[in-house]
């Protein structure tokens, strides 16, 4: 993470993207293998062995009580959406959920680290006048907002995600 100060749209979304990967990565280099599946409530969304890899359990309509996640699902839910988001960003046609493939527990913080490098690439390669275009992501298309709007829902989703994460493993490792 540099500490030059940004001085335009793109240094500060990408300012505030490294910080948050930084905190995010202090428990990603933590991770052992058991985090990933260890089940914390009776109501979990987990991810599940099938013959070509791994299944996330998923409801088109959000249950109420919402399951707690595993930090499997976070991290492949991570890998979802921001297979997506870089989708938008470089005008391709984003991959259906059901195409996202987790690589299971050994790979999982590596698979991250992968969408890492691929969304920093989609991010520095605008211009800052590139922030004002539409996007249709994640939100419907006529929301009115921009691809500003987008990277810096992209940082929040990741501080939110790798919160979730670190907290699960902490508990994991207090139990």
């Amino acid at each position: 993470m540099s500490d030059a100060e940004p001085t335009d749209r793109i240094g500060l979304l990408r300012w505030q993207f490294d910080l948050t990967w930084a905190l995010f990565e202090y428990h990603l280099e933590r991770l052992e293998d058991e985090d990933f599946l260890w089940e914390p409530a009776a109501e979990t969304w987990t991810l599940h062995p099938v013959a070509d890899g791994w299944e996330p359990d998923w409801a088109d309509t959000e249950p109420d009580p919402v399951p707690v996640p595993t930090i499997a699902w976070l991290t492949w839910h991570i890998g979802w959406w921001w297979t997506t988001a870089t989708a938008h960003v470089r005008g391709r046609a984003p991959r259906d959920r059901a195409d996202v493939k987790w690589p299971g527990p050994a790979a999982g913080a590596e698979w991250l680290r992968g969408h890492r490098d691929d969304w920093l690439a989609a991010l520095d390669a605008l211009a800052d006048a590139d922030l004002d275009a539409p996007s249709a992501y994640p939100w419907p298309g006529d929301a009115g907002l921009t691809v500003a709007h987008l990277a810096a829902w992209v940082n929040a989703e990741l501080m939110k995600n790798a919160a979730e994460i670190g907290q699960l493993r902490l508990v994991r490792a207090a139990a």
